[in-house]
C-alpha cells in the first residue's frame, strides 16, 4: 500500500498478495492477469485517502458492514479498493458502503435471481486473471446467500480463494443472548406459510444445540408464537437492528416474548431470534434402578453410586437412596 498520510503501514496477511501476479494459493502458470480494471485504487480513511495496490488474481470473500458502517476492518477496505470488480447482491446497497469510504471499483450484480447467468462472466473474470470481491448486502457472504455456488466452481478452476473475516449477525446475535455458545445451529429464515412454519419448527425441536434464526418485522409476532408453541418455553432472545442506532435485545421465554410482539413492541427492522437448546430429559426412577442393579452387579454400591450419578445427572444422595432400596430387596428376595 501506497501512504499519502504519515499514518501506520497496514500489514498484508498470509496468503494476500499486495500487487499484480499470481495468488500464492494458485497453482503456477495459471491465471495470467489480462484486461485488469483501470479504476482509481483507493479508499478514504480518517480524513486521508489512501491508494491500494491492485490485488492478486483470486476470489475475495469480504464481510461488510450489517448496520454500522465503522464495522468494517481495514483489510476489507484495502481489498475492496485493490480488485477489479466488487460482486454483490445489491449494487445501491453496496454503494453506500464503497461512496462512504471513497472506493472506486466497479460493480457487478450476483444474487439468487441471476448467479445462474452471472456466475460464468464472474468465473471467465476469474480465468482472465482478474481479482473478484464478493460480498453480501450485510455481513459475511454465504451466510443466508448464494455464494457457494461461486465459490465451488471457484474452487473446481483452481482459482485462489481468499476469506476477510468481518461482521456477522449470525454471531453478534449469539454473543449478546446470554446462551449457550458452545454449539449453535444457524436455521436462517423460517418458511413464511405458518403450515411449513410448524412443520420446520417441529424438525429443530429435537437438535440439542442453540438455534439462531432470521426473521423479518412483518412475521415476527406469528413466528415467535409458533416457535412457543412447538418448543415449549425455552429461553430466547430477540435481536432488533443489531449495531443500529435503534438496536434492542428483548431476552425471556419464548411464550413470554410472543405475548410482547403480539402486545405492540417495535416491529421494525431485522430481527435474529435466538433460542436456547432443549433441557435433556431426566431418566424415569426405573431407568436409573436398571443402570443401578447393572452397576451393583459389577462392584460396590460406593462406586455404582458414583458411576449412576454421574451418568444420570441425578444428585448422590437421591441414587445412593435407590441403590440402598435395591439392595434391601434383593436381600429380602433371598
Amino acid at each position: 500500500m501506497k501512504r499519502k498520510e504519515n499514518l501506520p503501514p497496514l500489514t498484508a496477511a498470509k496468503g494476500f498478495v499486495y500487487s499484480a501476479g499470481m495468488a500464492k494459493s494458485a497453482a503456477p502458470g495459471k491465471n495470467k492477469r489480462t484486461n485488469p480494471s483501470t479504476h482509481a485504487r483507493h479508499y478514504a480513511l480518517a480524513g486521508s485517502m489512501l491508494e491500494a495496490s491492485a490485488a492478486a488474481a483470486g476470489l475475495y470473500l469480504v464481510a461488510t458492514p450489517i448496520g454500522n458502517l465503522r464495522d468494517i476492518t481495514l483489510r476489507a477496505l484495502e481489498t475492496l479498493a485493490a480488485v477489479d470488480v466488487i460482486a454483490c447482491e445489491d449494487s445501491r446497497v453496496t454503494r453506500k458502503l464503497t461512496e462512504h469510504y471513497g472506493i472506486a471499483t466497479p460493480l457487478t450484480s450476483y444474487h439468487e435471481h441471476n448467479a445462474a447467468e452471472a456466475r460464468p462472466k464472474l468465473l471467465a473474470r476469474l480465468a482472465a486473471g482478474q481479482s473478484v470481491a464478493l460480498v453480501s448486502d450485510a455481513g459475511t457472504p454465504l451466510i443466508s446467500d448464494p455464494g457457494y455456488k461461486l465459490v465451488r466452481a471457484a474452487a473446481e478452476a483452481g482459482h485462489a480463494i481468499v476469506a476477510l473475516p468481518g461482521a456477522s449477525a449470525t454471531l453478534a446475535a449469539v454473543s449478546v443472548a446470554g446462551l449457550p455458545t458452545d454449539r449453535f445451529f444457524f436455521e436462517g429464515f423460517l418458511p413464511p406459510k405458518q403450515a411449513a412454519r410448524q412443520k420446520r419448527i417441529a424438525a429443530l425441536g429435537g437438535i440439542p444445540a442453540t438455534l439462531v434464526l432470521f426473521e423479518t418485522g412483518p412475521r415476527i409476532a406469528e413466528a415467535l408464537a409458533d416457535l412457543a408453541a412447538g418448543l415449549g418455553a425455552r429461553e430466547a432472545a430477540v435481536c432488533r437492528e443489531l449495531t443500529k442506532l435503534h438496536e434492542e435485545t428483548r431476552r425471556g421465554t419464548l411464550d413470554a416474548l410472543a405475548r410482547d410482539y403480539t402486545q405492540g413492541a417495535e416491529t421494525r427492522g431485522e430481527f435474529a431470534i435466538v433460542i436456547a437448546p432443549p433441557r435433556e430429559k431426566e431418566p424415569r426412577t426405573d431407568e436409573v434402578d436398571d443402570l443401578l442393579r447393572r452397576a451393583l452387579a459389577r462392584g460396590s454400591v460406593k462406586d455404582a453410586v458414583g458411576e449412576v450419578a454421574l451418568a444420570t445427572g441425578r444428585p448422590r444422595r437421591e441414587v445412593y437412596q435407590r441403590a440402598l432400596s435395591l439392595a434391601k430387596d434383593a436381600g429380602d428376595a433371598r
